[in-house]
């Protein structure tokens, strides 16, 4: 089994910044991908960032969100500046592991994201 603890979402000014952490742990696999997904209310939710082999981002944050990843602590990092209103969402972390050979996919409970003034 592999959980997933994601840590520092919360309120903010538009403008401002946050930074969320998503921290894999477990035995016995090694990770693919990482990426932030989010759900605003009432919308499906969306792949924001990606990082494996390479990076993605969706076109609504290129520019002011950057992840990144530390693969001895098998945890990912999603930088999110000049926050806007509409980045409020809950933010998932996915995290795409490999054991005995087969591919397995993992979520976070998610952490909220507020940009209001």
């Amino acid at each position: 089994q592999v959980q997933l603890v994601e840590s520092g979402g919360g309120l903010v000014q538009p403008g401002g910044s946050l930074r969320l952490s998503c921290a894999a742990s477990g035995s016995g696999f090694s990770i693919n991908n990482m990426g932030w997904y989010r759900q605003a209310p009432g919308k499906e939710r969306e792949l924001v960032a990606l990082i494996g082999t390479s990076t993605f981002y969706t076109d609504s944050v290129k520019g002011r969100f950057t992840i990144d990843r530390d693969n001895a602590k098998n945890t990912a990092y999603l930088q999110m500046n000049s926050l806007k209103a509409e980045d409020t969402a809950v933010y998932y972390c996915n995290v795409q592991i490999r054991r005995n050979g087969l591919f397995q996919t993992y979520w976070g409970e998610g952490t909220l994201v507020s940009v209001s003034s």
